[in-house]
C-alpha cells in the first residue's frame, strides 16, 4: 500500500509494531503472498474468485488487495485482456475512494493511497502487451513521475527505510522504460534515460554495465570497453555503491569481460571469465546461459548441452526460464537426429516442475 500515515520510521513499515502478520494486513494474506512465490498464478484467481464469492473481504483495501493479486496473476499467465477487465473496475487508481481518510472509522488516524504499487505498474503495462505501446509508454513515464514525487516527500521528512522502498520503485520503472525502448532499437533514449540516472548515482555498477551493453548494441565498442573499465575500477577501488555483494559485483566484472570477448569472437576467453563467475556462484544463470552459447560457437556441442542440463538438474527454480530453455532445444536439434523425443522428455519435466507463467511453447515440440 501507499499510505502515507506514519510520522515514525516504524510506521513505514507494513509489519512493524502493529502487525504482528501478513494476515493482520489483510484477510488471508499469507496465503496469497505464499501461491505467488511459489508461482501458482491459476490457485491465487480461484482463490480471489472464492473469496468474492463468500464475501470474505470486508474492508475496502482487502478488496483492492484481491484485485491486485488477481490482476498480476492474469498478467502472468499473459491474459492481457482479463487484467485489463480488472483494471477498468477500478477507473481512476487515484480517486478518493481508494484513499484511507474517506473512511475514518475503518482507518482512523491513516492517510494516503491503498493502492498498490504493483497494481499501478500492471496499469501501465497492459496497454503495451494489448498493442497500444503510446499509451503504456506515457503510463510508464507518469509513474516515473509519482516514484520520484514519492521519492521528494519521503526525503523531506527522512523516512529512510519508506526512502529506501521508493527508490528501488524508481530503478524498477526505469528498466521497464529502458527495457520498452531497447525492444524497439531505439538507443538514444535508453543512452539519455541511463546517463541520467547515472548523474545521481555514478558509483552504480550495475547502471554503468547496462550504459555498457546499449553501447555495445549499437556497435561502440571502445565505449562499451570505457564503462566496463569504470566498473572494474569501482571494484578495485571499493567505490561501489554498496547494492551488491563482493560476489555479485565481481561477477559482474566478469561477465562484462566476457561479453567483448564475445563481440571480438574470442570465445575460448569468454568462457574462462564464464567460468570464474560459476565457480564463485554456480547460480549465476547468465554466466551458465553464456558459457554454453560460447562452446556451442566453439562447436563443442556435446558440453554446451551438459552445462544447460547440469544447471537444470542442479537448480532448477534460478536455470528455468525460457531463454535458456530455448537455448538448450536449439542445442538438442544441432547435435540429435531425434531430437523431437528429447525435447518432449524436457517439455514433460518442465510441466511438473515448472511456475504457471512459465512459456511451454518455447521447447517448440
Amino acid at each position: 500500500m501507499d499510505s502515507e500515515s506514519g510520522r515514525s520510521e516504524s510506521q513505514t513499515n507494513p509489519l512493524s509494531d502493529q502487525f504482528s502478520s501478513l494476515n493482520d494486513l489483510c484477510h488471508d494474506l499469507s496465503s496469497l503472498q505464499d501461491l505467488a512465490t511459489r508461482g501458482a498464478w491459476r490457485s491465487i484467481i480461484d482463490k480471489v474468485a472464492r473469496s468474492r464469492a463468500l464475501s470474505l473481504l470486508h474492508k475496502p483495501h482487502d478488496h483492492i488487495t484481491y484485485l491486485a493479486f488477481n490482476a498480476l496473476a492474469f498478467t502472468k499467465l499473459r491474459r492481457f485482456n482479463e487484467a485489463s477487465s480488472e483494471l477498468d473496475s477500478m477507473e481512476d487508481l487515484d480517486s478518493s475512494h481508494y484513499r484511507y481518510e474517506t473512511y475514518p472509522k475503518i482507518y482512523p488516524n491513516r492517510v494516503g493511497s491503498m493502492v498498490p504499487f504493483c497494481l499501478r505498474w500492471i496499469h501501465a503495462l497492459i496497454p503495451i502487451k494489448l498493442g497500444h505501446r503510446q499509451q503504456g509508454l506515457d503510463r510508464l513515464y507518469k509513474l516515473l513521475d509519482f516514484t520520484r514525487t514519492k521519492i521528494t516527500e519521503k526525503e523531506k521528512v527522512n523516512l529512510t527505510a519508506s526512502l529506501s522502498a521508493w527508490r528501488k520503485r524508481e530503478g524498477f520503472v526505469m528498466n521497464c522504460i529502458i527495457g520498452e525502448h531497447l525492444s524497439h532499437k531505439e538507443f538514444g533514449v535508453c543512452l539519455s534515460l541511463i546517463n541520467d540516472l547515472l548523474t545521481r548515482d555514478p558509483n552504480d555498477p550495475v547502471l554503468i554495465s547496462q550504459l555498457g551493453y546499449i553501447q555495445l548494441q549499437i556497435g561502440d565498442l571502445e565505449g562499451a570497453k570505457v564503462s566496463f573499465t569504470n566498473v572494474e575500477n569501482l571494484m578495485k577501488e571499493s567505490k561501489s555503491n554498496g547494492s551488491l555483494s563482493e560476489v555479485e559485483l565481481k561477477n559482474i566484472v566478469n561477465r562484462n569481460k566476457a561479453l567483448v570477448y564475445m563481440v571480438e569472437k574470442d570465445y575460448v576467453s569468454a568462457v574462462r571469465e564464464y567460468e570464474e563467475c560459476i565457480e564463485r556462484d554456480d547460480s549465476d544463470i547468465v554466466a551458465i546461459n553464456n558459457k554454453a552459447l560460447c562452446l556451442m560457437y566453439l562447436r563443442d556441442l556435446s558440453d554446451s548441452i551438459k552445462v544447460l542440463e547440469n544447471a537444470l538438474e542442479r537448480v532448477p527454480t534460478m536455470a528455468l526460464n525460457e531463454t535458456l530453455v530455448v537455448n538448450l532445444c536449439s542445442m538438442y536439434e544441432l547435435a540429435y537426429v531425434n531430437h523431437s523425443d528429447i525435447k518432449r522428455t524436457l517439455s514433460n519435466w518442465i510441466a511438473r516442475v515448472a511456475p504457471d507463467d512459465f512459456d511451454a511453447s518455447c521447447t517448440r515440440t
